[in-house]
C-alpha cells in the first residue's frame, strides 16, 4: 500500500482549493443582477402576415437589455463597463419572485404587440378593431386595501360599476374620489368575475387610489391577419419597432431602403411613443448589429423630469450621448409618435 507524504497531501488540498475557487469565481450566484446590452433582432422573423412577406432589403430591429444574476466573474466584467448596470435583485425585479416578474413582462409585451398592430393598421387605413377589456394588475402594493383580493394577472373591468376605454380613464375617475371613500372593484380572476369593496388609499401624490401598478388589456383583430411572436423578449419597449415592421408588411412599402434600422419605445393606441429603460444598453446592442439609424423616444426635458430620469437624462439625450461615445456613425432620431418615424423614413 502506498502512503501519501504530507507534501503530497498539501499539494492535493491546494489543488482542490484552487479548483473550488475557480468554479466559485465563474459560477457562484451573487445577490445581484447585471443589466447589459442584449440583442438587436431582425423583426422579419417575429411578424407573420400570410401573403404579405417582407422581401425588401435591410432590417427593422428590436433591441433588448440582457439581464442575468451576477457571478464574481460577470460582476467584475460589468464593473469595468460603463454601460453595464449592477443592481440588487429587488431593484431588478421590483421585489417580486422571478416567475411573477417574467409574467408581468409578458403582460407588457402582449400589450405592446396589440397596440403596435392597431397603430400600424390604422395608419395604413386597413381593417382593425381594438376592444378594451380593462386593466391588467401587474403589481399590488402591500398596503393596498385590495391586497387580499387582487392578484397579479387579474383584469379590472369596472370601478363602481363604470367601465372605461383606457387605463387613463380608470386613473382619472379613481383620483377624483376621496381618500377613505369606499369603492367596489369588478375584476376577472382566472376567467371568473369577482368583486371586492374597500376604502381607497392615499397615494404618494396625495390623491385617492387602489394601490396597484397596471397596464392596458386590449384585444385587437385585424385584416389581413397578422401574428407576432416575441419569443423570450418581454416588456413594453418593442411597440414602436413592431409597428414599423407591421406597417411595412401590410402596405408593402419599402421604407428601409436597404438600411439596418433599430430603435425602441412604447406605443399606445394613438401612436404616441413613450420612454423606456436601458436605452444606453440598446444603443450598444444596435451598434454591434450594424444599425445605422436608431429611433429614440422624445420628450421635452424639464428640471422636474430630469430629476427622476435614468442618469438624469431623457431617453433621447441618453441615447445621443451614448452613441456619440460608442457609435459615432449611428444617427439617433428623436420621435414623439409613430408618424414621426414613418415621415423620417420616407424623407431620408
Amino acid at each position: 500500500m502506498r502512503y501519501w507524504t504530507r507534501r503530497q497531501w498539501r499539494q492535493l488540498i491546494l489543488l482542490v482549493t484552487i479548483g473550488i475557487a475557480v468554479l466559485a469565481f465563474f459560477f457562484l450566484p451573487l445577490p445581484k443582477y447585471i443589466e447589459g446590452p442584449g440583442e438587436a433582432d431582425d423583426l422579419k422573423s417575429f411578424v407573420k402576415m400570410p401573403g404579405h412577406a417582407d422581401t425588401h432589403k435591410g432590417k427593422f430591429m428590436i433591441t433588448s437589455v440582457m439581464q442575468s444574476q451576477a457571478t464574481p466573474a460577470t460582476y467584475l466584467y460589468a464593473s469595468l463597463h460603463a454601460y453595464d448596470t449592477i443592481e440588487s435583485i429587488d431593484e431588478a425585479t421590483g421585489g417580486v419572485s422571478t416567475a411573477t416578474y417574467d409574467r408581468v413582462q409578458d403582460f407588457y409585451m402582449q400589450d405592446a404587440i396589440n397596440e403596435s398592430i392597431y397603430t400600424a393598421y390604422k395608419a395604413a387605413n386597413k381593417t382593425v378593431k381594438r376592444t378594451y377589456l380593462g386593466i391588467y394588475v401587474v403589481s399590488v402594493d402591500k398596503t393596498s386595501p385590495f391586497a387580499k383580493a387582487l392578484k397579479v394577472g387579474d383584469t379590472v373591468t369596472k370601478v363602481n360599476g363604470r367601465h372605461f376605454d383606457s387605463m387613463v380613464g380608470y386613473q382619472k375617475y379613481i383620483q377624483k374620489q376621496k381618500v377613505g371613500q369606499k369603492a367596489t372593484i369588478t375584476f376577472k380572476h382566472k376567467g371568473k368575475t369577482k368583486q371586492a369593496t374597500a376604502k381607497l388609499m392615499r397615494l404618494p401624490t396625495k390623491k385617492a387610489g387602489i394601490g396597484i401598478t397596471l397596464t392596458d388589456n386590449v384585444k385587437v383583430t385585424a385584416k389581413p391577419k397578422v401574428s407576432i411572436d416575441a419569443g423570450n423578449i418581454g416588456g413594453p419597449s418593442g411597440g414602436l419597432m413592431f409597428s414599423l415592421q407591421v406597417y411595412t408588411q401590410v402596405t408593402g412599402q419599402n421604407l428601409r431602403h436597404g438600411k439596418k434600422i433599430a430603435g425602441t419605445g412604447t406605443v399606445d393606441g394613438d401612436g404616441n411613443v413613450g420612454e423606456i429603460g436601458g436605452i444606453d444598453k440598446k444603443i450598444i446592442a444596435a451598434k454591434r448589429a450594424g444599425a445605422t439609424v436608431f429611433f429614440a423616444p422624445y420628450v421635452k426635458p424639464s428640471k422636474l423630469l430630469l430629476k427622476y430620469e435614468e442618469h438624469h437624462q431623457t431617453n433621447y439625450q441618453l441615447a445621443k450621448s451614448t452613441a456619440k461615445k460608442y457609435a459615432p456613425n449611428m444617427k439617433v432620431v428623436p420621435v414623439k409618435n409613430f408618424n414621426d418615424a414613418v415621415h423620417y423614413l420616407k424623407t431620408h
